[in-house]
């Protein structure tokens, strides 16, 4: 049976059977939208990719395996540089936005928003538009023009994207045994990642990566100011 013209064929990676059900059902029931294939992993993805290949990516930031989100973008972007990818995650700090658009993601939507804007949102990547709503844009202008502070955030810049996501939920305040199982790896692996942060951060200790793991993601997460409305293109639809 033949695709429909002007139905764009999706692929939902997330590690969430729920989550993936539940965009599959969203996206289904409208006319332009039909899910050709889903993931929860770096090798799944691939294979996607391959087999029914999609006109846009929905794609979490958290998965299973050894590869992190951001890796399975920077791959799926390496395979097909014109492919519209949607970061759709809780992992909204400023530091992965940046990182995902850098990756190859051209939009970015949180877990938090409504079904109405995750809609617009796969419809604007969908026509090859940015779609990010204004309080990110917003921030990430700021940062822009009046630059990173060289300490901290230089640092950050230098860790690869699985340290970064261990840096984070240590900032969440989740234990070594708590992480491990969060990105289902092993406890020494964790080990590992959290030496090589505290080396690229000159930390001398557990106490300090954890204090300024937190401090960073209270930057990170600092809320856009609440009189500033989405913009036209992430606004539902009336």
């Amino acid at each position: 049976m033949g695709v429909t013209v002007g139905v764009s064929q999706v692929l939902i990676i997330d590690e969430q059977p729920l989550t993936r059900l539940g965009l599959r059902v969203l996206l289904e029931n409208e006319s332009d939208f039909r899910v050709c294939g889903e993931a929860h992993d770096m090798v799944g993805a691939i294979q996607q990719l391959h087999a029914n290949p999609p006109h846009v990516v929905i794609a979490d930031l958290g998965l299973n395996g050894s590869a992190c989100g951001l890796d399975v973008i920077q791959r799926l972007h390496a395979a097909d540089a014109h492919l519209p990818i949607l970061v759709y995650s809780m992992l909204d700090d400023l530091h992965y936005v940046e990182r995902s658009l850098a990756a190859g993601a051209i939009g970015f939507c949180s877990k938090r928003e409504s079904p109405a804007v995750v809609l617009s949102a796969v419809r604007q990547v969908v026509a090859g538009n940015l779609a990010l709503s204004e309080g990110l844009t917003s921030h990430l202008l700021s940062r822009a023009i009046n630059g990173r502070r060289p300490g901290l955030d230089s640092g950050v810049q230098m860790l690869s994207n699985r340290e970064l996501e261990v840096f984070a939920l240590i900032g969440r305040g989740l234990k070594t045994t708590e992480i491990a199982r969060t990105l289902n790896v092993s406890v020494k692996t964790i080990e590992t990642h959290r030496l090589r942060i505290r080396e690229k951060l000159a930390l001398s200790d557990s106490a300090k990566l954890a204090f300024t793991a937190v401090r960073w993601v209270h930057e990170q997460q600092e809320p856009p100011p609440a009189d500033i409305p989405l913009p036209p293109t992430m606004k539902p639809s009336a």
